[in-house]
């Protein structure tokens, strides 16, 4: 390809929030789906962002679906349509989570999903279940739960093909330490979710190579001033990467705060947990083998009435951060974008704005942080249309 060949777009005048600092009336160009520079004077035919800030484009590690759609379903097509959904929110690179199943349906499902990471949809799997404990199972059916034999769980990351990111287990059921082995050996991320563990087996799964929380203080016993259980010893040790839902339902704001205070958002990932009913309305919506009522934003359990999950998005989620948490903006950039990024061993090239980087970009409105547009890999796929050329420089 030569120079001429070349798609280029170059958008001037916005506030850009970058690993140094965020900087005012900043141009950044893009070659192809590269970022190709930052700063330089306008142009014309640049595009005028005045008003808008820039970040880089979310990184979601845990969603099991949108847009009236499921990983877990095993459709290529419903799987699409997920991703797309939440691309439009400004998720730029996706780790698709399955739920509960039987283990021969999820090797089904992940033969499906590892074909959409090989077309460069998804970043990868991230297996939710059935290794967790049946006291904490939230939204996910007990009869089909499996105790963590690291055989089984070895069978769930081949059927991935090399495209398994992440396994939640929980490390107290028989084999659970041993899978933790097991999957740091392989190079998967050992997270742990939906458990009944205590505070020094907790460590011990640390200690074997476990580096994420899955959901903190969802489905795990929450913290005794004699007993700190498993939120304590994720939420100290440097090791650990802890998802938060901050969809105002999952957990008190003043819960969230702690957190950061605790962990720094260098150890925070926000994740949306987001079953098929975000970007949709109200409704009965499948989440696996079970049915779940989306009412007023939030998903319950149609049996029992548990917490299924969220409807949330990362724009969301990002506005939340910064309007209701106090969140600086390289905070929230850090946590939905740079800390995950990391965490999957991608920050070579998604995670930051930074010359040579993939053009994954989100654009907010600088005055209320409402999503405008979303750029990946230096295509728009919503908003481009919304800015006026620069006519002279």
């Amino acid at each position: 390809m030569t120079t001429a060949d070349r798609d280029r777009t170059a958008l001037a005048g916005a506030r850009l929030v970058l690993p140094g600092g965020v900087v005012e009336g900043e141009r950044i160009a893009v070659e192809d789906e590269r970022i190709a520079g930052l700063g330089g004077e306008t142009e014309p035919g640049d595009l005028d962002l005045t008003g808008h800030t820039v970040v880089p484009g979310f990184v979601d590690l845990h969603v099991h679906g949108g847009g009236g759609a499921s990983y877990a379903s095993g459709i290529a097509e419903e799987a699409l349509l997920a991703a797309r959904t939440h691309l439009r929110h400004g998720t730029t690179t996706t780790v698709a989570s399955t739920v509960t199943g039987e283990i021969d349906d999820l090797a089904r499902q992940a033969h499906v999903l590892s074909e959409l990471v090989e077309d460069g949809v998804l970043a990868g799997i991230h297996f939710e279940g059935p290794f967790i404990s049946p006291g904490r199972c939230g939204a996910h059916r007990p009869d089909l739960l499996r105790d963590p034999d690291p055989a089984l769980v070895r069978k769930l990351v081949d059927a991935a093909r090399g495209h398994a990111a992440m396994v939640t287990l929980a490390p107290e059921l028989p084999g659970g330490l041993d899978s933790v082995r097991m999957l740091a050996d392989l190079g998967v991320i050992a997270a742990v979710g939906h458990t009944n563990s205590d505070y020094t087996t907790t460590l011990r799964a640390v200690d074997a190579g476990a580096t994420v929380a899955t959901h903190l203080f969802n489905a795990m016993p929450g913290i005794a001033h004699r007993a700190p259980g498993p939120i304590v010893a994720l939420l100290r040790d440097e090791r650990v990467t802890v998802e938060l839902i901050n969809d105002g339902v999952h957990l008190h704001p003043s819960v969230l705060d702690l957190a950061y205070r605790t962990a720094g958002a260098h150890r925070v990932a926000l994740i949306t947990d987001a079953m098929g009913a975000a970007g949709m309305g109200d409704g009965l919506y499948p989440l696996g083998p079970l049915q779940v009522q989306v009412t007023d934003g939030v998903a319950r359990l149609v049996e029992g009435g548990s917490i299924a999950g969220s409807t949330l998005t990362l724009d969301v989620a990002f506005k939340r951060s910064v309007t209701v948490n106090g969140l600086t903006l390289d905070q929230a950039v850090e946590s939905l974008s740079a800390t995950p990024a990391r965490l999957l061993g991608l920050s070579d090239s998604i995670g930051s704005l930074e010359t040579g980087k993939l053009a994954d970009l989100v654009v907010l409105d600088s005055d209320t942080y409402d999503l405008v547009a979303v750029m990946r890999r230096g295509r728009w796929a919503r908003g481009g249309e919304a800015f006026a050329t620069v006519t002279s420089a």
